[in-house]
């Protein structure tokens, strides 16, 4: 049934005169009629009775209305509906994130303002470390993955990174741990025989054999005293004297009892990079937009 066709029956059973409804579709009264004729031998009913002198509904007529309103309210829904999902509006976007992804300013910015000018996309957020996110990206569970990694990640090759920030690591330990007590920053040979907390497989992807490959080049293999599978944990064994742990800058801003940082002499960085397939959903895309809205498109591929 064409929606045009209810549309000239509204009309007419409103104005209940084929003059007067012809002028408010901007048509001639002939073709007016002649589309009321077709509709109503697509329904097989009579929708109005007409003589010379008036126009009124049968009772099939009277009854058709308001499921004939009905069907155009709910097609117009679908159309902005479907409008609305194209420019992104609604639906759904799984983002997957490092433990120190929401702790850089850009990242918890980008957040914000999305959830205010997208309200009504469902957030779908996942900590997960980075070969966790990207195989779920890859295999469509997350449609965007904020990743650690010193490299650019290795991707499959409908995949694509954008490298969102470098930044210094640093050492966290307790405050009155002899490395914290020093004047000077400590050096990556200072942690030569020390304890240490870090990161376990899968979180620490990344971080993990950059780190220990700088340890190695130093002439040592690093001592792992615990591994911790949560920022909370990871901070936790710290303060309680367990050992010193490396962390980036971002996670700097997250106060601790009795735990303190210091730069390397040496810096020691990291870089944050946006995971995504070539080809996004539209929420995706706005979202992609909106954290790289003060960057320009710097896209590395796989």
């Amino acid at each position: 049934m064409d929606l045009r066709h209810l549309r000239y029956f509204l009309t007419v059973a409103e104005e209940m005169h084929f003059g007067r409804a012809a002028l408010r579709l901007g048509i001639s009264q002939p073709p007016l009629s002649q589309q009321i004729r077709a509709l109503e031998e697509e329904l097989g009913v009579r929708l109005f009775d007409r003589t010379s002198r008036r126009v009124r509904l049968t009772e099939a007529g009277r009854l058709f209305e308001p499921e004939a309103r009905a069907t155009l309210v709910q097609a117009d829904r679908a159309s902005q509906t479907a409008r609305r999902a194209q420019r992104g509006e609604i639906g759904h976007l799984g983002l997957g994130f490092t433990a120190s992804g929401p702790f850089v300013p850009q990242i918890a910015s980008a957040l914000y303002r999305f959830r205010q000018t997208y309200p009504q996309v469902e957030l779908i957020l996942r900590e997960q470390g980075r070969d966790e996110q990207i195989e779920n990206v890859r295999n469509h569970q997350l449609d965007i993955g904020l990743v650690r990694d010193f490299l650019p990640p290795v991707l499959p090759e409908d995949m694509v990174s954008h490298c969102l920030l470098t930044e210094d690591m640093l050492l966290a330990l307790r405050d009155d741990h002899p490395l914290a007590l020093r004047t000077e920053d400590p050096s990556i040979t200072d942690l030569a025989g020390e304890p240490l907390v870090l990161y376990g497989a899968p979180n620490g992807a990344g971080f993990t054999e950059h780190f220990f490959a700088q340890c190695e080049a130093a002439g040592f293999v690093p001592r792992i005293a615990h591994e911790a599978r949560s920022l909370a944990t990871l901070l936790g064994l710290v303060s309680a004297g367990f050992g010193p742990t490396v962390i980036a800058r971002s996670m700097a801003r997250l106060h601790v009892d009795n735990v303190v940082n210091r730069r390397f002499t040496s810096p020691v960085t990291s870089s944050l990079w946006l995971i995504h397939h070539r080809t996004l959903s539209p929420p995706a895309e706005a979202f992609r937009a909106t954290v790289l809205e003060d960057q320009p498109p710097q896209i590395v591929s796989a």
